[in-house]
């Protein structure tokens, strides 16, 4: 059969060409990631019109489309584009599909462990401008008051974590427009929590200081900063939302950069009305508001705009309770993360009421500020490769998802030492910039920090296992690690170590947590493996 016979065959059979290859080894290599999607393929010789052999791979019409996304698809049968002169392999689109190497798998999540870090950067800012414009009493009052609405707004951390391997695994199974309307639903409901949830705040907000033991002048500043909070928690879940659904729509870079806006609006707002105007906390208030507008409002418009590149994009909502309710069940343990943050944070505001009074919940607000960057590192690497896990879980690839798990926890382990050592080094200059103006604060804030570093060792192994089993679909295990972590063990180290140790106790509550958190995360690899078989393939 001659060319031009053959080509009106499998056009009438529904083939169409998906690329040429001039080696068999580059043509075996692209089969391999077109079988494991189960997708139909064919293969012609041909001799080309210099005489060279060549290998043609077709593809059902209706499965280009796809076809083309799994493979990374370049004319000239290649995964990525071909190089140009000068140009590095670290400038290649990384994608989903893609195999790890240590390279290919830091650079996907730098992005996101970057829009962690920034995040943690602008709330720092946000709490120097309180403590040194305002005061040591207002920075107190800020800090015996944010978990409230950091408590609430753990919705859209719980949506887009949990949603987001959903939506990971659905895409990975090649049903893209069953993907986009879980998307939709999933931003639909955390809109709709925000604004429920904003009103029962600020209606619940003074009962609910009064009852952390603010009083007088801490009062008076807890509330004018918690009302505009409060005001603003529909952005403010949208945004905790987006975090996680950038990376899976394979934008990380992009909500990177809205991070930054999001950072920049704040930092810049923080230091003209609270440092120049004198707007006191109102002003370190309206400038998060703005902030979380720009972190949680505009990707909406992004996602709106089906002309771009995004895998996802917002479609009409349909309302499917059986996803909802398993999106909720699936990111239950990043809900439970930062619900139990916020509890944990009021019954340490509490122990340092009876302990150190006022000087004690600054010291532990200069403690939170600062660790959130330690913090940073180990949530930004594993949300930003739980959808890596989650794509190629739904694809059954069990082989990269080993390698993800093997080189996971060799990166976590070297990160954790160097962060430890760190700290000890860098805690002092950084608490110097928040309470330089009162000595006995700051050798209080110090040394509470060196003992509550120590949990940086520990720490790392213990968000990954959480997130990973996120990722693989299994809700109920991520939540008991965090349940364990963050809550159960922290509470009850917080109520029995101060009583044998006193004030010292409530600094090492921490690390006493994650040290028997580790315990069950260890058994947890071991034997969830019969399940999902990450540990050996």
């Amino acid at each position: 059969m001659n060319n031009t016979l053959a080509n009106i065959w499998l056009f009438a059979t529904h083939w169409t060409k998906l690329d040429a290859f001039d080696t068999e080894e580059e043509l075996n290599d692209e089969l391999e990631l077109l079988q494991r999607q189960s997708l139909p393929t064919k293969v012609r010789q041909v001799t080309d019109k210099e005489g060279r052999e060549q290998f043609l791979l077709y593809v059902k019409q209706a499965d280009r489309d796809y076809a083309r996304y799994c493979t990374g698809w370049r004319p000239g049968g290649m995964m990525d584009p071909p190089l140009q002169k000068g140009e590095s392999m670290s400038k290649q689109k990384i994608q989903l599909s893609d195999h790890f190497d240590y390279s290919r798998l830091i650079r996907f999540v730098l992005p996101c462990i970057g829009t962690m870090l920034f995040t943690s950067i602008y709330g720092i800012v946000d709490g120097l401008c309180v403590s040194n414009f305002v005061g040591k009493t207002a920075f107190a009052a800020v800090n015996l008051i944010m978990p409230v609405p950091m408590l609430v707004g753990t919705v859209g951390f719980m949506l887009g974590t949990g949603g987001s391997a959903i939506v990971g695994i659905t895409l990975g199974e090649g049903d893209k427009a069953r993907a986009d309307r879980y998307f939709s639903l999933f931003m639909s409901t955390a809109l709709i929590a925000g604004i429920v949830l904003s009103v029962l705040g600020i209606l619940l907000l003074r009962p609910v200081a009064l009852m952390l033991g603010a009083e007088g002048e801490m009062l008076d500043y807890a509330l004018r900063y918690g009302r505009v909070l409060m005001l603003s928690l529909p952005t403010f879940i949208l945004q905790n939302m987006f975090q996680s659904f950038f990376v899976t729509a394979e934008k990380p870079h992009l909500g990177f950069y809205f991070t930054v806006g999001a950072g920049c609006t704040n930092m810049v707002l923080d230091v003209l009305l609270v440092g120049i105007l004198h707007w006191s906390v109102e002003g370190a208030a309206i400038a998060t508001m703005l902030s979380q507008v720009v972190g949680g409002l505009l990707p909406v418009f992004y996602f709106l705009n089906r002309k771009n590149t995004s895998l996802l994009h917002l479609c009409r909502p349909q309302f499917e309770g059986g996803v909802l309710l398993k999106a909720c069940v699936n990111g239950s343990s990043e809900l439970m993360t930062n619900l139990s943050m916020s509890l944990v944070n009021i019954l340490y505001n509490y122990q340092l009421l009876r302990f150190a009074g006022e000087d004690g919940v600054a010291a532990y607000g200069v403690i939170m500020y600062a660790s959130f960057l330690f913090v940073a590192v180990f949530v930004g690497y594993a949300v930003g490769s739980a959808p890596i896990v989650s794509y190629h879980y739904g694809a059954n690839n069990r082989k990269e998802v080993n390698n993800l798990y093997r080189k996971s926890l060799k990166l976590i382990g070297v990160v954790a030492v160097v962060m430890t050592i760190g700290s000890m080094f860098i805690i002092p200059h950084v608490a110097r910039f928040f309470v330089g103006y009162d000595e006995n604060l700051l050798i209080l804030t110090t040394r509470a920090f060196r003992l509550y570093g120590l949990s940086f060792l520990i720490m790392g192994f213990n968000v990954y296992a959480s997130s990973f089993f996120t990722a693989l679909g299994d809700g109920v295990t991520s939540a008991l690690i965090s349940f364990l972590r963050t809550l159960l063990f922290q509470l009850l180290a917080l109520i029995f170590l101060p009583m044998v140790l006193g004030i010292e106790g409530v600094w090492l509550a921490i690390t006493a947590a994650e040290l028997a958190a580790l315990v069950v995360t260890v058994y947890l690899f071991i034997t969830k493996d019969k399940v999902f078989h990450y540990r050996n393939v």
